[in-house]
């Protein structure tokens, strides 16, 4: 399938490693040009050079997506040295954060964050023929089974799929398409996973043991998913809450 790609502008934050380091390079690798954004300044560059030895554009500037004005200086500089954005995943998130101060800090860094993110690339979006916007969710948003429990993460990441529902239907006129993507567990080096396997492995086996496919997932494999309904591929798609989880979630969707 042509993903129809090639000379797209691209913004994904959180993309230094894990699921945001993988969607970058998927779509590099389909022929985006790239804005990058992350905490740390090291593994973002390190992240950009790799991809730019593909023979992208790739833009790379340190943000903390909880910072507002930071967040919207971004996607100006970024549509300003890319010439334009067709693409924004939103992949950011505060995590399984334990404390007192979790719940401030999901509301941050996954709702706000996302909120404010497209509030600013929605002017550069609108220049665009295929415009799309992708956030990332969970299975844990709609799944009260372990490893899920009454915590931030997965309260506020509902609020994100209830928003991204909300912002595909009122954008669609616009001509920009909202989408969510919600993985299961997804292993990879010094991920959550990883560190729960190292620190309790029967726990981890549990959680592996329920899933049908047998394992857990790659974060390849949510990367393809967010290309394709970020693409102009999935250009009647809209408003979508696409579930990449291996059989993990039992519920049937109708």
């Amino acid at each position: 399938m042509d993903m129809q790609l090639t000379g797209r502008k691209a913004l994904v934050t959180g993309a230094s490693r894990g699921i945001g380091r993988a969607v970058a390079e998927q779509l590099a690798g389909e022929g985006c040009d790239l804005a990058l954004c992350a905490r740390g300044a090291e593994p973002l560059e390190a992240a950009a050079k790799e991809l730019r030895e593909l023979g992208r554009t790739v833009y790379a500037q340190p943000v903390d997506v909880c910072d507002t004005e930071a967040v919207a200086a971004f996607v100006d500089a970024a549509a300003a040295e890319l010439g334009g954005l067709d693409i924004v995943v939103s992949n950011v998130s505060a995590g399984g954060l334990k404390g007192p101060d979790q719940w401030q800090l999901s509301f941050q860094a996954d709702l706000l964050a996302f909120v404010r993110l497209v509030e600013a690339a929605v002017p550069h979006l609108e220049r665009s023929e295929a415009a799309s916007v992708v956030v990332l969710g969970t299975t844990s948003a709609f799944d009260t089974l372990p490893p899920t429990s009454a915590n931030s993460y997965a309260a506020l990441k509902a609020a994100v799929l209830e928003h991204a529902s909300g912002l595909g239907h009122a954008l669609a006129r616009k001509g920009i398409r909202v989408n969510a993507v919600s993985p299961g567990p997804i292993d990879f080096p010094d991920g959550a996973w990883d560190k729960l396997h190292a620190a309790r492995p029967e726990f981890y086996e549990s959680i592996r043991a329920r899933i049908p496919v047998g394992r857990l997932g790659r974060p390849e494999e949510v990367a393809r998913a967010i290309t394709f309904l970020a693409s102009p591929a999935a250009s009647f798609c809209t408003a979508v809450n696409l579930v990449v989880d291996g059989g993990f979630v039992s519920r049937v969707q109708f």
